[in-house]
């Protein structure tokens, strides 16, 4: 964890606390229903956790994801996230589908827009 300050015009960074990720057990999402950026991740305590925004602790969760694949092939646990957005083609998918249909009619849209633009010789 590292704690961050302004002084002037200079960023100033300092580690406060580090963690391993073979002693972590779980990451809490606490609610997956709503645009909420806290978190807890569980190692021998639990630790509360805020990210920038709600996006952050997705992308947070899915790089740890993805680090344990790679290096460690622990079972830790994820709860409490939308699975549709912890996998990579979550900007194509949600749970109610409803961002897929926006997605497709701004498609269509935009492309009606620009053959309506062009001219055909």
């Amino acid at each position: 964890m590292v704690k961050h300050w302004r002084v002037d015009r200079e960023e100033k960074y300092e580690i406060v606390e580090k963690w391993f990720l073979k002693d972590l057990e779980m990451i809490d999402g606490k609610e997956a229903d709503t645009d909420n950026p806290y978190f807890d991740m569980h190692f021998h305590k639990v630790y509360n956790m805020e990210a920038y925004s709600c996006a952050s602790k997705y992308t947070f969760a899915r790089t740890l994801s993805k680090l344990n694949a790679m290096y460690l092939k622990k079972d830790f646990k994820i709860v409490n996230f939308d699975d549709t957005y912890l996998n990579d083609d979550s900007i194509w998918s949600s749970s109610n589908r409803d961002f897929v249909v926006v997605m497709k009619v701004c498609f269509y849209a935009f492309s009606l827009l620009c053959l309506s633009l062009c001219r055909l010789s």
